[in-house]
């Protein structure tokens, strides 16, 4: 069997975007555990791509390390239990630089519930959908002050500006949430007050 030939410096591996995500954790700079990284993407990822599972984080480490863009050692936390930490390697700041400038940006993947239910109202009862549309702004609004904090604390530290550009984003994109399912509401509203009564 023939190996492959190694890949040139500026040939980034084919990895899935959740791999980069990662490895884009491990970019500012910081050695993180995965319970760390797990702790970041629930800071400020979540709110624009993805909340993961900790199976996913150290899968995704594993193929970061396999594919030499992260490494790994042992370490001793404060309580002196022995710990995993992982960083980014010089050849994985490259190729992490080279698939943010350059690899395809495709659309944002939209799977909204709520919506879904709305759409299939013909089978539920009025109530029911108020109470989802209801739950869907409350939910929105929770969203809301979360993004702002993680805004307000990404703005104190240094070198976050662009993590504070994006929690500033996602203030903004669930306030449209939170307006899009008050008007829902409003439009479920006018629907009921047309159908005939009896």
């Amino acid at each position: 069997m023939v190996n492959p030939p190694p890949r040139s410096r500026a040939e980034p591996a084919t990895l899935p975007a959740t791999a980069w995500a990662v490895l884009g954790m491990l970019s500012f700079g910081e050695e993180l555990t995965g319970y760390e990284i797990r702790k970041w993407a629930e800071h400020i990822l979540r709110f624009f791509y993805w909340s993961p599972a900790m199976s996913q984080i150290y899968a995704e480490l594993k193929r970061l390390e396999k594919a030499g863009y992260a490494t790994s050692r042992t370490d001793v936390a404060g309580d002196g239990r022995p710990r995993r930490v992982y960083a980014i390697t010089p050849d994985g700041r490259d190729a992490l630089a080279a698939w943010a400038a350059d690899a395809p940006i495709g659309p944002p993947v939209l799977k909204h519930g709520p919506a879904l239910r709305v759409w299939l109202g013909h089978l539920a009862g009025p109530e029911r959908l108020r109470q989802v549309v209801t739950e869907q702004r409350d939910r929105a609004q929770r969203l809301v002050e979360e993004a702002e904090y993680s805004r307000r604390v990404a703005a104190t530290g240094t070198g976050w500006a662009h993590a504070e550009l994006v929690a500033r984003w996602a203030v903004r994109y669930h306030e449209a949430e939170r307006d899009l399912a008050d008007r829902m509401l409003a439009d479920l509203d006018e629907l009921a007050a047309r159908r005939p009564s009896g």
